[in-house]
């Protein structure tokens, strides 16, 4: 055994005119629970000559061991390892979190000489991460913030808040300003207000709830509102997906006003234009009120774009960003 606790396989030929033999570089997620790996790499671990590992304490090994695969806790070079496939052997690397950059790179400066006749370099994922998997990231990493930050260890719900509004400003700005970067960067801020949150409320003593009981509640209401998608009705227009909603929803909801679940706190175009938005729905007939002044104006105004699907919201501040220009050319 040398230095680096690698010993070359007993009794194979390392005579440089054999065959170079193949070695397969395994990787695994951190995301996926260990042991669920994929046919092709069980195949290639159970046909192995020899299985090596540079982390004793790699999650996957007690899994391998249970199923009979003997691995070797050793850090071979690149030349090292090399040799150990002469002869025809095949040696699987299960890679560590960090993919082995050394043994790589080691074994790409042996190839690129051009004196060594290398073996055969596979790379093969054992386990992949499915679609969101890297959510599962930001709340891990988030519950050490959480737990470790002197600012983020003494937020609350109500000191954040305003935090979510400006958030949620800040989004709509990139999506109107057409900037797929900021979108994605204020999509992340926003979900780390929904992942912050979510950490705060494990720690309340009454009520406490986690992320995956926020995620759960949202995925059981898009199934349950979404009955073309996972039921029995059917929808083949946007009009009628929108009935489908609004049936579902009153029926939840049981509301004895339109008003209901309307947040008074938004901005009052978008009030005054969601409130007529559930006039026209309900099919209510609704005078406006008959009184003078600027406020009852805005009101007529948001109540006519909605009539005439217009975000007066947006239709406000793409009116406010020209002004801004004008402001600037004449500031020079």
């Amino acid at each position: 055994m040398n230095a680096t606790g690698f010993e070359p396989a007993p009794d194979q030929d390392t005579d440089p005119a054999s065959a170079p033999g193949r070695i397969v570089l395994l990787t695994t997620s951190h995301r996926v629970a260990p042991g669920l790996l994929s046919w092709p790499a069980w195949q290639a671990l159970h046909e192995a000559d020899r299985v090596l590992c540079a982390d004793g304490a790699h999650p996957q090994l007690p899994y391998l061991r249970e199923a009979g695969i003997p691995v070797d806790e050793t850090s071979p070079t690149a030349q090292e390892l090399v040799r150990a496939c002469a002869g025809g052997y095949t040696v699987v690397v299960v890679a560590t979190g960090e993919g082995e950059p050394a043994l790589t790179d080691g074994l790409a400066r042996l190839a690129g000489s051009g004196r060594v006749q290398m073996p055969a370099l596979e790379l093969l994922p054992a386990s992949y991460d499915l679609p969101g998997a890297r959510l599962l990231d930001l709340v891990q990493v988030m519950d050490r913030i959480r737990a470790e930050c002197p600012w983020s260890s003494q937020q609350t719900h109500e000191g954040l808040a305003k935090y979510g509004i400006e958030e949620a400003y800040e989004l709509v700005e990139a999506i109107e300003e057409g900037d797929r970067d900021e979108l994605r960067e204020e999509l992340g801020d926003v979900l780390l207000q929904v992942v912050f949150h979510s950490r705060i409320a494990e720690e309340d003593p009454d009520a406490p709830f986690s992320v995956d009981d926020v995620a759960g509640g949202i995925v059981a209401k898009l199934i349950h509102r979404h009955p073309h998608v996972f039921g029995d009705e059917t929808a083949s227009t946007p009009e009628e997906v929108k009935a489908h909603w609004l049936r579902t929803k009153a029926i939840e909801k049981q509301r004895t006003s339109v008003t209901e679940g309307i947040p008074l706190g938004q901005p009052g175009l978008a009030l005054a234009a969601k409130l007529a938005s559930r006039v026209r729905t309900a099919g209510l007939d609704v005078p406006l009120p008959k009184t003078e002044g600027i406020g009852y104006e805005l009101l007529a105004l948001a109540t006519r774009a909605e009539a005439e699907g217009v975000d007066p919201e947006a239709a406000l501040r793409a009116a406010a960003r020209v002004y801004r220009d004008a402001i600037r050319e004449v500031e020079g």
